[in-house]
């Protein structure tokens, strides 16, 4: 590349961050705003089995819809990495200030240890988890910090802060029902009739999994190509309920942590009794993603970026899960150089 092509190319990243970085700002307003608006429609209750209209709905999310298609052309054009979009808006990194992690038993369970120094919460609390397998994944996350922490690699840490502030106040009935409430709009429930192809796709990859589950847990589920989805037996539902009554708090954060990655309680569940490993889930959770991939081709800094970050999440929340399942009574320090 010449010198001239050079300085062209480093132009138009610089302009194409500068853009980027309103529309991206401008896109998210919008997005959780039409979250928002799903959030409410979705919970309004349906008198006489009607539901509630769909165009007030569609006027409101297309336009988000289209600017986020917007803003992924614009950051192929410009060459700007989803890294450099997240550096935008992602609070900036923190100089690695200690030298060792280590955990001790307290009180209340098991605590890390910066240096000297004992690790809190957000919300000043003590950073205390209930297993000593827990404590040494979360210690290990600490560790393997460099010169700088980056916050958003420690998937551990966030949900054990999650669990420890409990920031939306819900109670264990709350995140069960919040769990529960996903097979209303599962992925793996949601058809579409065309392309054939994808259809067919869905079929093959889709059925399995659910039939899996209804036979797991001795429940009707089933799909549905309408926007409505399928209509899930209320005897489904508080099966689910009382399976997801036998795990404590902190797994259940865990859960609907998965949960929100897959946008799937199904699939999460199968991840979760080890049925299928995180590749099948997350692959099957985006399969109409990969589907386009595979017939329209790759961008690689973003599809790939997503792929692993989307793993990465689903992986530690299942770790989650089975290490606040686990107990310890193991009272030396570890990790300790």
């Amino acid at each position: 590349m010449s010198l001239l092509n050079q300085g062209t190319s480093a132009r138009t990243r610089g302009n194409g961050l500068k853009l980027c970085q309103g529309r991206v700002r401008l896109a998210l307003r919008k997005y959780f705003f039409a979250e928002g608006v799903v959030g409410r429609w979705n919970g309004l209750p349906r008198a006489g089995g009607e539901s509630p209209s769909l165009e007030g709905l569609k006027s409101r999310v297309e336009p988000v819809l289209r600017d986020l298609v917007e803003l992924r052309m614009v950051s192929v054009r410009f060459m700007v990495g989803l890294e450099e979009l997240q550096a935008l808006f992602l609070p900036p990194e923190r100089k690695r200030f200690y030298q060792n992690v280590s955990i001790s038993q307290g009180e209340g369970g098991f605590e890390i240890n910066l240096d000297h120094r004992k690790l809190k919460t957000p919300h000043a609390k003590l950073f205390t988890v209930p297993s000593e397998a827990l404590a040494i994944a979360v210690a290990t996350e600490w560790d393997s910090q460099k010169d700088t922490i980056k916050f958003y690699t420690m998937h551990l840490t966030t949900l054990c802060n999650t669990a420890l502030d409990n920031p939306t106040q819900r109670n264990k009935t709350q995140l069960i029902g919040a769990a529960v409430k996903f097979l209303e709009t599962d992925t793996v429930c949601y058809r579409v009739e065309e392309p054939a192809a994808l259809a067919e796709l869905q079929k093959n990859e889709w059925d399995p999994i659910v039939a899996w589950a209804e036979k797991r847990y001795n429940v009707a589920i089933g799909s549905s190509t309408s926007i409505l989805g399928p209509n899930i037996p209320a005897s489904t539902k508080e099966t689910f309920v009382s399976h997801l009554a036998s795990y404590n708090m902190w797994a259940l954060q865990g859960i609907e942590y998965v949960i929100t990655q897959l946008k799937s309680l199904i699939l999460s569940m199968g991840l979760i009794d080890r049925h299928i490993t995180v590749e099948k889930a997350v692959l099957l959770s985006r399969l109409e993603e990969e589907y386009q991939i595979q017939r329209w081709g790759n961008v690689e800094w973003a599809h790939d970026y997503d792929l692993c970050e989307l793993r990465a999440r689903a992986a530690a929340g299942t770790l989650f899960v089975h290490l606040c399942s686990e107990s310890s009574t193991v009272k030396h320090k570890l990790l300790q150089d």
